[in-house]
């Protein structure tokens, strides 16, 4: 037997006063395996326990609302006895370690989350952040990245429907992977995790157990030094297409009455599984571990609890249906076997040749696991610029700003994903929010990811507020009633009292917006410690709450598109623009500066602005809609010409400023076009609903034209569309894809 040290403490990320702790809880000392298991429960990844306080603060409620957090994904009510079901979480670390497995089985798992909950996926999306482009690694972690998500997703037939994707140096060393899937459910067939009935089998399904991802969660919950790559071992290794099997076994097992409870093995694996199942349900749980799908020789019951072997599920089942649901896994080429009982005991009990491995009570492995109020300091204030610079071509600053690695078309990324398959994709990447018909019905349900770390370190409150808006408007702007959103909370190291200020700030940030809006977080996930101090690394990465929003549309075919219909158009900017250039791409990306404030979100006309957006598209009245974020006004104009081919003439009022004018990342504005028929009604609707609309040009052909007080700029649409789309094949080595 391995005498327990305070080395092999160390070694599984337990401090001093936790593992006092595990001795109070188990009142002896623990061997190796109860070891094992107390460390991945009680790890970051799986515990938050530097999160969990603060979490409690994001409301999570409405009457949307059928499951918040605290099941594998987050479900709300979409109508005619049917539910979304979705969720986002983080694969950060095993993407920077080894970028196509870990991507491919965040992908993996994240489906898992949503399939696990009786609905059928119907959409994936990812937020991705990269470090400098320039830097020595990041060709091959991009690359690495986008061909695992595409190879997942592609091979398991689901759509990947957009994202987001960002760079900056604060990510050299510690990429973000975060991945996000949406489904489909009968709102009388939802199954949830927790286990009861004692007596009642406990079933592996999947695929077997191997050696892969063995202290995943622990590797997860710890920054980077510089033994980085050394920690390869502990990446998972994906199957799409036994995923693709477990998905249509589950599903179909799911339509009988079979199943009791369902979990699904992501962090932590069988340990996770088998405690959450248990604590959830007040129940104990008693494993045979001879009986778990093998496929090494000589695994220890350590190895097999720890191990992230993907494509496998825990269930529950009634008894007397064991034969029949293992038919149907058998049809499918799956491992099935029944591997324990649920009992009275409250207690995780493992058996192993004959004798007890494990016996650990399970309140202390999950519900009374450590949660830490961690001392904090708020981000102080950025000063105001006072200094606002001006630009000097207005037409030059554009064509800087839509080639730029921020802005650059993602065209290199997205047709590398599937966002086809399935024939209900509406709207394809490239929009505010990617729209996905639900099937065999008029309904449609948005998509979208948003963040802008940026705003984010420079003010966490302000920056946690605008990732929710941000969202909640990119959903409005295709004409969706947004419903509910879902979080990954990426942050650096907890135990840093300015990094911890950052997380509440967010926190705060969020939680109010949330409640301006009506829009609550139904799930989620929290990846700390993401940091690196390899090497050629970063230190700590930015903030990025990145938000997951969904909407419906009770027609689909009713939404709108960025894309400019035709020419003669009238322009218009809805919403009250203010001119601060602070935290601006183009204040970082033409005058290399990095300061100021971010703009602030004004969240009462942020809701008013776009409850009257959404009602102008359900009546048909715009032709095209797009909200005004990264690089401001001349931006969002230049990427509705780029969708269309149309260009537009321009013409506002700068008392500001050309540069406050046109490239000011003001919140809560959306750019229009309405035709000339529909226009008095709308300007009537607008003054009625007390939005502010400004008539500021025309669609034209085959340029875009700004005209200002002093000068006329000028880009032809040939000129934009090449810059646009050269920075990822220049950056990949390939060839520009042309439209």
């Amino acid at each position: 037997m391995t005498e327990i040290t305070p080395q092999i403490v160390a070694d599984h990320g337990l401090s001093e006063d936790e593992y006092a702790r595990v001795l109070h809880a188990m009142g002896r000392e623990p061997n190796l395996t109860e070891l094992g298991i107390f460390s991945v429960m009680w790890s970051e990844h799986c515990s938050y326990k530097s999160s969990r306080i603060h979490l409690k603060k994001l409301p999570t409620t409405g009457p949307q609302v059928i499951c918040g957090p605290g099941e594998n994904a987050g479900i709300v009510d979409i109508g005619d006895g049917q539910c979304a079901v979705f969720k986002m979480e983080s694969h950060n670390h095993p993407s920077y370690i080894e970028p196509y497995q870990g991507a491919a089985t965040g992908v993996g798992g994240i489906l898992r989350d949503v399939f696990t909950m009786g609905a059928r996926p119907v959409a994936n999306m990812n937020a991705l952040r990269f470090g400098r482009p320039d830097h020595p690694k990041m060709k091959h972690l991009i690359s690495g990245v986008v061909h695992g998500i595409g190879g997942y997703g592609n091979c398991v037939g689901v759509p990947t429907v957009g994202g987001e994707t960002n760079f900056h140096s604060a990510y050299d060393g510690n990429i973000l992977v975060n991945a996000m899937t949406v489904g489909v459910a009968q709102t009388d067939k939802v199954f949830y995790s927790a286990a009861s009935g004692i007596g009642n089998p406990i079933v592996y399904v999947g695929s077997k157990t191997g050696r892969d991802g063995i202290h995943g969660a622990t590797m997860a919950s710890a920054d980077f030094g510089e033994d980085a790559d050394a920690k390869r071992p502990t990446v998972q290794v994906g199957d799409p297409f036994t995923e693709k099997l477990l998905i249509e076994a589950c599903l179909e097992l799911m339509a009988s009455d079979a199943i009791v409870a369902i979990q699904d093995m992501g962090a932590a694996g069988l340990t996770s599984s088998s405690v959450e199942m248990a604590s959830k349900g007040g129940v104990g749980i008693e494993l045979v571990m001879d009986d778990v799908p093998q496929r090494e020789t000589g695994m220890t019951p350590y190895e097999m609890m720890l191990s992230e072997s993907q494509e496998r599920m825990l269930m529950v089942l009634k008894p007397g249906r064991e034969d029949f649901a293992e038919a149907i896994f058998r049809k499918w080429e799956l491992d099935f076997a029944v591997i324990g009982r649920v009992t009275d005991t409250g207690r995780m009990v493992l058996r192993w040749k004959g004798d007890v491995v494990a016996d650990i009570p399970l309140g202390p492995l999950a519900d009374e696991a450590p949660a830490y109020d961690r001392p904090h300091v708020p981000t102080p204030p950025r000063a105001a610029i006072t200094d606002a610079p001006e630009t000097d071509d207005l037409a030059a600053d554009l064509l800087t700003l839509v080639g730029c690695p921020d802005l650059a078309s993602r065209r290199w990324i997205w047709e590398q994903y599937d966002h086809m398959v399935g024939a209900d994709t509406v709207q394809r990447p490239g929009g505010d929010a990617a729209v996905v018909r639900v099937h065999g019905t008029q309904k449609g349900l948005a998509i979208t990811t948003d963040c802008t770390p940026r705003y984010c370190f420079a003010d966490p409150v302000e920056g946690g507020k605008q990732a929710i808006a941000e969202t909640w408007r990119n959903l409005t702007a295709v004409g969706a009633t947004p419903l509910a959103a879902t979080d990954c909370m990426n942050f650096a190291n907890p135990q840093r009292p300015e990094i911890m200020g950052q997380f509440v700030g967010c926190i705060e940030g969020m939680a109010e917006a949330c409640r301006a809006l009506d829009y609550p977080i139904v799930s989620g996930n929290v990846s700390l410690y993401n940091e690196s101090k390899a090497t050629g690394g970063g230190s700590a990465i930015l903030p990025t709450p990145a938000i997951g929003g969904v909407g419906l549309l009770a027609d689909w075919s009713k939404s709108a598109t960025i894309a400019f219909k035709g020419t003669g158009d009238v322009l218009v900017l809805i919403g009250e623009p203010k001119g601060d250039l602070g935290q601006s791409l183009w204040l970082r990306e033409v005058k290399g500066r990095e300061d100021g404030p971010p703009p602030r979100v004004d969240l009462a006309a942020e809701r008013r602005t776009g409850d009257f957006v959404r009602n102008q598209i359900t009546r048909g009245a715009l032709t095209a809609v797009h909200d005004v974020s990264d690089g401001g006004i001349a931006v969002a104009v230049a990427e509705m010409a780029l969708a269309s081919g149309i260009g537009a003439m321009i013409s506002m009022p700068t008392p500001r400023g050309v540069a406050a004018t046109f490239f000011a990342e003001d919140q809560g504005l959306y750019l229009a076009t309405v035709d000339d028929a529909h226009l008095n009604d709308f300007l009537h609707a607008s003054t009625a609903a007390g939005v502010a609309v400004e008539r500021i040009g025309r669609t034209i052909a085959g340029r875009l034209v700004f005209e200002t007080r002093d000068e006329d700029f000028c880009v032809k649409l040939d000129d934009l569309h090449a810059r646009h789309e050269a920075f990822f094949p220049a950056l990949m080595g390939e060839a520009v894809v042309t439209a």
